[in-house]
Formats: C-alpha cells, structure tokens, sequence
C-alpha cells in the first residue's frame, strides 16, 4: 500500500522520510501552490454577485506550476493522500488549496506541533478533516489584501516619487514609524539639573523634594525616549535652583529619615510566543525579525523545536514533567511547588504551543557539533526560555533609603538577588546597587553634593524588535505576518535600517501624508486590529466571510475610495492616458525619479525617462535604457561624427554560405568594435546567417556558434 504525505517545506522530507520508513511517499507544496488570478474586474480575481463571491485561482508561479503537475503525478500513484502543511491558518488554507487541485473531496489532514516520531505518528493515526472556518479566514484575507492594493496603490502613483504599493497590514505599520519620526522632528530638547550627594558610608542619593512641598523650580519633565534610563533626581530647571540645593546639602548635617525594605517575587517570563521570540532574538542576538523565522524553520525542519508560529503560551504536559525531571536532576532548588500560571492574548489558537525544544534532554555538546552557529544560538535561547518559565520564581529584596539635610530629602535606592530562581537560565534582571547596612536615624557624612545638566531625550526610533512588539500590543497583523511586514516596507524603500533603528525614507514619509488624506482608516492601529478581530471572528465560525468581505467593501472601502478620487488633484505625467510608475533610479540631470515608459522593442519592457524637461547630449529627453551587460540603467551614447570606415574584405569563408567575410566597424558604449559578417548583403538576410558572426576578442576572432576561428 503506497502512502501520499504532502507537507509545505522540502527541509522537512528528509526527517519525515526517516520517521515514516517504506511505502511512505513524501512531497512538499514549497508554500503556496495558488493565488488569486489577474482576472475579472480590477484584476482582483474575485467577483461578488448576488451576495456570493466568486474567487479564481491560478499557479503562483513557473515552480509552482511544475510543483502541481508532480503532486498529481504522486497523488496518482497513491493509495492514500495525507495533508501535512503548517499547523496555522495559512497552512490550513494551502492545506485547501493542495486539496483543490488534486480533486481530494475529504482530505485526510494531518496536524503536528513537532516533528518527532511520536507526535508524527499520533497525528497520522487520527487524521482530520480540513477546518473549512480557519479556510475562509484566510480567504477572506487574500481578497482583502488584494483588494486593498489593487485599489489602493494606484492613488500613492500620483506622488510620482517611486512609491509602489499600499497594504492592510503594510501601511498601517508605515504608519507607527512615520508618526515616531514626526515625534522627533517637533521635539524641542529642554534643559534640566540632576541633583546627588554622595556619603562616605559608601552610597549615592538624590534629591527627593523638600518637606515642606515648596521645591525649588522643580520639574515633571516627561522625556519621551523609550530606552532605559539611568537614575536620577527629581529634575530641576535651572542651574541657580540645582545651585541652591547643593549649598544646603552642604550646609546641613544628614541623618537617615527612613528605611523600607522587602523581598518581592518576580514571576518566570512565559515560553516564546513568535512575537516573543522575535523581540528577544534581536536583542539578544541581534538577528532581524525575518532572520529569526528563517533559522527558526530549520531548527523545526531538523525536529529540534515545536513549530515556531504561534500566539500561544501553553506547553504540552510532556513537556512540563519533562522540565520538571530536568530540574530535579540538575536544579533540585528551582523546582517550584506550582509552575506560573502564564496568560495568552486574546486570541490564542487553541491546541497550539508555545515554542519550545522537543527534547529537554539533548545534550548542547552534540548540538553545538553539528548545528551552524546562529541556529545553535537561537536553540539555546528557546530552550533557556521554556525551561525558566518552569522554575521558581527570582527573589529580589529591594530597599529605598530616604535621608535629610535640612528640609531637602535624599533618596537612594538598592536590588538585590537574594534567590536567582528562574534568572539563573532567562537572565533578565540587571545587577543594581547593594546598599550598606544602615539604621533609622543615622547620621550620615557628606562626602559630595553636585548636580549635573542634562536635556530631555527625542522618543528613540523603533529597532525592528520594538517594532513587532508595538504591532503586537496594538493588533496590527498576526504571527505570521509580523517578519514579512518589515520585510516588504524595507523593499519598498519606505524605510531604511541606519545602526538598528528603522527610519522613514522621504518617500515612505511622502506616502504615509498622502494616505492620511487620501485612506486615513488605513493607517490607524485600532482600524486594522478591529479587521483582524473579525478574521479572527471568521476563523471561531462565528462570522460568515462572504458578507464581511462584500459589506466592509461597501460600506466602507469603496466609498472611501470614491471620496479619495473626487478630492485629489489629476496626475501629471501619462503616457498613452495612463499614470507613468515612477522608478527609483534618478535622472542623472535633476536627481528626479525617473518615469517608466512602457516599450514592447525593449527586453524590460519598458525604458527611463526624465519628466523635468531634462535633456541629453543630442538636444532630446534624457532617456536610459537598461543594459544586461553591465546590469545599470544608461543613458545612450551618441553617435559618433566620425564616419564609418568601409568594410574590408577578407579571405575567411563564411560558415554558412561559403562566400569571404568582411571586417565590418560599429559604434556600441561609446567604443568602436569590429565584427566578421558575410560580405553579401542578400544572403546576410536570411535565417542561415543569423549567427553567422564573429567578434574580436584579444586580439582574435571569436562566434558564439561556430568559436574562435583559425
């Protein structure tokens, strides 16, 4: 009995093949085998008539293509078919899709958190069948996604600066780094003093506010930067104020006026979610967002971890004695009478897990032999993580010391680790000040009073971890779409990564104003994370697809569209009637984008031009054609005023008709080369001679067809 398993990725055929043994054929979809068409109206590929959508599909691609024909190819040959793509709505809809083109009325569905033997074989003896709601989730997402930028993107062509493309997830996140980039542009940096002494008892305070509640020139500055800060006093706006508290510092004898003190638990962190793991990757190891799923699927592929998409902090009960075994063999300290309890968002996909190592027990040493460094590293960080979230809570005793001179409080303040509990794996608490033992009512000796000017800080850009963190907490997109997202406005050129912040280009600042008059619903957090609410709606079975996608588009979209075209102005530049795309390549003459003329004479298709009345060295429009021999766009080199020299006959034979070749001169870059044609113009014509050519090269002559010639 021949056996079908069709799973997403090649990486995994080789692991499931060892797992499955004899009469198991494994072949992989390589992602998304459909999309939908460039058909019907708009190109959109769906049409809605009568309260119904009608969606036409289409190979994605030339390898997809061939990839069809081979799953049928094997589907023929199989006895039984089993479905294998990724556990999560996107793979459920490829899932679907596999199902759809091989003609599989009830697809048998396999779905496994890990590839390991055992959860291989559970999820193959107890197959499923496809949840046809997560299935039109994730349609409804494709015909909201095109639908956006089919009709969308055309508006930003207006701006004629290069700008591309508009999307549901895509501008909305634009939008959070243009908004931060306007924060810093109107920032107004503001002066302030921090206050301190210091005691020769061996500790620093600073100024708390004076007991009688008339503080001089103080200050409830906000600094809206959002890195760490270090500590300091109460601020003080002027220099005479911080002045005046540095003399009564040292005017007056100090004492301790308070001592507070006590030991705080501080719960485990939660076991990776992808958001998660995407923020802590990129702190920790300095890996982008697309990096990290990147070496995330080999590490899933080789079935080292659980599958790396997921909004889930759950982990499986094997798991759990798992890490309690460990911890009673290695860390019996760490064992906690009851593991944290752990919160998921909202809305958590049941069934799924968090990410975590299939085997607790697989030595590092062994890993670190045949796994590359970086996936290694990002290992190591997934296992310390889901091991700690199992541990003891740490115990931090934190103490704050109020002392006074005079009227004016001093405060300082100290952490220490008493029990490193979970911190022993996930080190996330950072070494503070120990404070010395000191009892109420000390008097204390003054060894400094000082102050230090220092201004408020612009709120930082986002490093891309930031980044996934905020669309997180604010809805914008889900697991999947995070990496891709960054990835795509990147390429866009709407932002540039400059020493790990993300920054808005002039162009994506351009399209990000634009939309904001044009769409502006698109852009706003709350909007897109409420469609995504309804998707998840639609993904629970309790919203029907069909009417969310017509509705949303009629009650919303498509007047907002109307709207947007009736109140901008009419696009200028246009070729034939329509909006010429702008290039990101620059008019030599101006710095301008240039415009895309679209040309069938052309291998590209289309040619460069400059719409600023630029002109070229033969008194016409700067134009640049694309030229694969040095793979850049040039403007062409004029002809030269020098006349051609007459072709010289030689005594080599033509290879096609036997006739002598002569030596013809031509001009090309800006260089005059010489060729061996036939010397009769006649038979240069027909199809025989087509490659009957050769060309000077180092001193000899040379054809593609026939080579070097003696």
């Amino acid at each position: 009995m021949s056996r079908l398993l069709i799973v997403e990725s090649p990486g995994k055929i080789k692991k499931l093949r060892s797992i499955l043994g004899s009469g198991w054929q494994v072949r992989a979809s390589v992602g998304h085998i459909r999309q939908l068409a460039n058909t019907g109206t708009g190109n959109l590929g769906f049409e809605a008539k009568n309260g119904q959508i009608t969606c036409s599909y289409e190979p994605r691609d030339d390898r997809a293509k061939k990839t069809i024909a081979d799953l049928k190819t094997a589907a023929k040959q199989a006895d039984e078919i089993f479905i294998a793509s990724d556990p999560d709505r996107e793979g459920e809809v490829i899932g679907w899709h596999i199902a759809q083109v091989l003609g599989i009325k009830k697809p048998k569905r396999v779905v496994y958190q890990e590839i390991t033997e055992r959860a291989v074989q559970q999820a193959i003896a107890h197959p499923k069948s496809l949840d046809m709601d997560l299935v039109e989730a994730g349609r409804c997402r494709d015909c909201l996604d095109k639908l956006v930028g089919y009709r969308g993107s055309p508006l930003i062509w207006r701006l004629n600066n290069g700008a591309k493309s508009v999307g549901r997830v895509q501008s909305a996140t634009l939008h959070l780094i243009c908004q931060r980039e306007r924060e810093i542009q109107v920032f107004v940096p503001q002066d302030y003093w921090s206050v301190f002494v210091e005691y020769s008892e061996g500790f620093k305070a600073f100024y708390h506010g004076s007991m009688t509640g008339n503080e001089p020139d103080e200050t409830t500055i906000e600094d809206a930067g959002s890195e760490a800060k270090t500590e300091e006093s109460t601020r003080v706006t002027s220099q005479a104020a911080a002045d005046a508290l540095v003399e009564i510092a040292q005017a007056h004898p100090h004492h301790i006026l308070s001592i507070e003190g006590k030991i705080t638990p501080k719960k485990p962190p939660a076991p990776f979610t992808t958001s998660a793991l995407q923020q802590a990757a990129g702190s920790r190891l300095k890996f982008s967002p697309e990096q990290t799923m990147q070496v995330a699927q080999k590490l899933y592929e080789t079935g080292l971890i659980t599958y790396m998409r997921t909004d889930s902090v759950i982990l499986s009960p094997d798991y759990c004695a798992a890490a309690k075994k460990w911890l009673e063999q290695n860390d019996a300290d760490n064992v906690p009478k009851k593991v944290a309890k752990q919160k998921g968002g909202k809305q958590t996909q049941e069934g799924h897990e968090a990410i975590r190592p299939t085997d607790i027990f697989k030595p590092s040493a062994e890993l670190k032999q045949f796994l590359p460094e970086e996936q290694f590293k990002l290992y190591v960080l997934i296992w310390t993580r889901a091991l700690a979230s199992q541990c003891k809570p740490a115990q931090i005793r934190k103490t704050i010391v109020i002392s006074q001179s005079g009227e004016v409080q001093w405060k300082a303040k100290g952490n220490l680790v008493e029990f490193k509990g979970y911190s022993k794996y996930w080190k996330d608490i950072k070494a503070d000040t120990e404070l010395p033992t000191l009892q109420p009512q000390q008097s204390l000796t003054l060894a400094q009073a000082d102050s230090q000017q220092k201004q408020t800080q612009p709120p930082a850009r986002y490093s891309e971890p930031k980044l996934v963190q905020l669309m997180e907490k604010k809805g914008i997109g889900r697991p999947s779409t995070y990496a891709p997202t960054i990835k795509t406005i990147k390429a866009r050129g709407y932002v540039d990564l400059i020493k790990g912040k993300l920054q808005p280009t002039q162009i994506g600042m351009e399209v990000d104003q634009f939309m904001g008059g044009a769409l502006p619903e698109l852009l706003e957090a709350e909007f897109t994370a409420q469609m995504e609410s309804s998707l998840d709606a639609i993904a629970q079975g309790n919203q029907e697809w069909q009417n969310y996608l017509i509705d949303w588009n009629r009650s919303y979209f498509a007047p907002a569209l109307a709207k947007a075209l009736k109140e901008l102005p009419e696009p200028t530049g246009n070729y034939g009637g329509k909006v010429l795309q702008k290039s990101r390549t620059k008019c030599p003459g101006c710095s301008h984008p240039m415009s895309k003329v679209p040309s069938k004479k052309v291998k590209k298709k289309y040619f460069l031009k400059c719409e600023n009345g630029c002109t070229a060295d033969n008194g016409r429009g700067l134009v640049m054609f694309w030229s694969d021999r040095d793979k850049n766009w040039q403007v062409p080199q004029a002809k030269s005023d020098q006349p051609t020299p007459p072709a010289e006959l030689t005594d080599y034979p033509c290879p096609a008709c036997q006739q002598k070749m002569e030596i013809y001169s031509y001009h090309k870059d800006g260089q005059t080369k010489q060729m061996l044609r036939c010397s009769d113009p006649k038979a240069r014509s027909d199809k025989k001679h087509k490659n009957a050519v050769y060309f000077q090269s180092k001193g000899r002559w040379w054809s593609p067809k026939y080579g070097e010639l003696e």
